[in-house]
């Protein structure tokens, strides 16, 4: 490791407020599989691994914080609480926070290509951190970590649902993609009860479809399915 690197690497640890007893663990953490030669078996050592640790500890601790700092909520506002601070958008974010970029070891291209910027690789990082704290100083450290850089994002008012459209085209929008398109494949049904049937589109994504009562109903349909497809938690109202 480069001196530069070795100093990137102490001073992410001084942000975050946690020394790794096994810095080859955090190294992982911070390594893109764009930096990894010799193929598919060297994904190991990339942060692939820890992200999806990381993600289920993630989704744990914030679990058990919720549950805890908000008594009186029922279980369909604790779940939205919880999707809208796990999301990939706010990992970005706190990856953001903790300015993890700069001590990230990216591939040449990816590099060259802002990959310390973008944030998909930070959100997964982020990720790959918190599952590397929890291997390194178990659940008191990770919980430690995500207190420190999730508390004051979990106790702000919750966000107003936002309809599936909207969500998805935030998805798109966060990952680089054109807004999503939609088309209408059919209409059935007598002229007083309608049923349409719409597709939505986005690049290297099958078709989703949806139906509705209405033309507006149909694309929410659809956007849901894409949502589900790609792994996003879709707004609901409760009951």
């Amino acid at each position: 490791m480069s001196r530069k690197a070795a100093k990137d690497r102490s001073a992410l640890e001084e942000r975050i407020g946690y020394k790794f007893a096994d810095k080859a663990m955090l190294e992982r953490a911070l390594t893109h599989i764009s930096a990894l030669s010799g193929g598919p078996q060297k994904r190991s050592e990339s942060y692939q691994r820890l992200e999806f640790l990381g993600d289920h500890v993630l989704g744990l601790v914030i679990s058990d914080m919720l549950f805890r700092a908000f008594p009186k909520a029922n279980e369909g506002e604790l779940s939205r609480r919880l999707a809208d601070l796990v999301r990939k958008e706010t990992c970005a974010e706190v990856a953001k926070a903790m300015d993890l970029g700069p001590a990230l070891k990216l591939g040449n291209s990816e590099s060259h290509a802002g990959g310390r910027l973008r944030a998909t690789i930070l959100a997964d990082a982020c990720e790959g951190l918190v599952g590397a704290v929890f291997i390194d100083g178990g659940y008191p450290a990770s919980e430690a970590l995500i207190g420190k850089f999730w508390l004051e994002r979990m106790l702000k008012p919750l966000r107003p649902l936002r309809d599936p459209k909207t969500m998805l085209q935030e998805w798109a929008q966060g990952r680089g993609l054109p807004t999503p398109a939609y088309k209408e494949l059919a209409r059935t049904g007598p002229h007083h009860d309608p049923e349409f049937r719409v597709a939505v589109v986005l690049p290297d994504k099958p078709p989703a479809e949806g139906k509705g009562s209405s033309k507006r109903a149909a694309e929410q349909a659809a956007a849901a399915a894409m949502l589900t497809r790609v792994g996003v938690a879709v707004d609901k109202l409760d009951g």
